[in-house]
């Protein structure tokens, strides 16, 4: 809880993002308790650049962002000359945290921790279902009205003592693993920022991707879209997983080399499940809709529905505590932005 600190005024603070996004995120009652640890001022900036914008800018000392906010400029912290810290109720604060807010040594928060939930517990969810081929299953179940013979099934279905491969220690990757214990999985590990003691720390064994590929009938990427991990996940590492093995992607669709992907596919080589695509929202005639083992979902895995609710309390959680002089508990470092999505 943050520490009681007498005579402090609540601190003045501003919603930046969309006004979907506000509407979505900050339903009634998460304003309500939002505007209890602060003073929130109208209106939900979308734009950084107008009058109106900037006449609470000025007088803003926290800015609760979110998905569409603008960034958070030069020009806008100029405007803001009180500002000092920013709350972000979702993820990645890379759009719209520039360089200038960290020269000013802006306080930033984000609840990429709460939106990391749902997204493991999809990737949990397709993990199971891929071992036992749930999906192929039931549209083959559909076709025939037949249930067929039970003790006629292909051997390697089922989920006892399957590898999974987990690309990526993130707060998501880490959350993937801390799920799986209760499974009778073999869990690897690829991350070059982990340690050995780390992982077993983690309950899992640290390989070298190209290891991690081919011991794997599972690989589910975690890894931030950076310059160093575009196309990681490339032709060579494709071909190094085993024959009808499972690709499950809910990171970015660009860590993902998408042509030797679809070409994969195609042959029968592999399954896929693609959260992310490259580009997001994939074109109407591109081969991976027809393409029967590969299972495309609309960018869901993350934070939706009742799930917004979590973005906003831990968000109201993080301004109570700024507003208390207690800090952030989930801080945003300058100097591990090199390593986050």
């Amino acid at each position: 809880m943050p520490t009681a600190h007498a005579h402090r005024p609540p601190p003045r603070a501003a919603l930046a993002m969309s006004e979907e996004t506000a509407t979505a995120v900050f339903g009634p009652a998460a304003r309500e308790e939002l505007a209890a640890v602060c003073d929130l001022a109208p209106p939900v900036l979308d734009d950084l650049t107008t009058d109106r914008a900037r006449a609470v800018l000025a007088r803003t000392e926290l800015l609760v962002t979110g998905w569409g906010c603008p960034p958070v400029d030069e020009a806008a912290l100029a405007a803001a000359p009180r500002l000092r810290a920013i709350a972000h109720s979702g993820g990645s604060v890379r759009a719209h945290v520039t360089e200038a807010c960290w020269e000013r040594g802006i306080e930033v928060s984000s609840a990429a921790a709460a939106n990391a939930l749902p997204v493991a517990e999809y990737t949990v969810a397709m993990i199971l279902l891929s071992g036992k081929r749930v999906l192929e299953r039931a549209r083959d179940h559909r076709a025939s009205r037949e249930r067929g013979h039970p003790l006629r099934v292909d051997r390697a279905l089922g989920n006892y003592g399957r590898t999974v491969g987990i690309c990526s220690a993130s707060l998501i990757g880490r959350r993937v693993i801390e799920l799986l214990r209760p499974y009778d999985l073999r869990v690897l590990l690829h991350d070059p920022y982990v340690t050995d003691d780390e992982a077993a720390a983690l309950g899992v064994r640290k390989v070298g991707i190209e290891e991690l590929f081919a011991a794997s009938d599972v690989v589910s990427v975690h890894t931030p879209l950076l310059p160093a991990t575009r196309g990681l996940v490339g032709r060579e590492l494709l071909a190094a997983l085993r024959p009808g093995a499972t690709l499950i992607n809910t990171a970015r669709g660009a860590v993902v080399d998408q042509e030797a992907l679809t070409e994969a596919a195609l042959a029968g080589r592999l399954h896929a499940v693609l959260d992310v695509t490259d580009p997001e929202g994939l074109p109407p005639d591109h081969p991976l809709w027809d393409c029967e083992n590969v299972l495309l979902t609309p960018h869901l895995a993350g934070s939706q529905g009742n799930e917004w609710r979590r973005l906003a309390e831990l968000t109201v959680s993080e301004v109570a505590r700024w507003a208390a002089g207690d800090g952030f508990a989930h801080p945003v470092r300058r100097e591990r932005l090199g390593y986050l999505a």
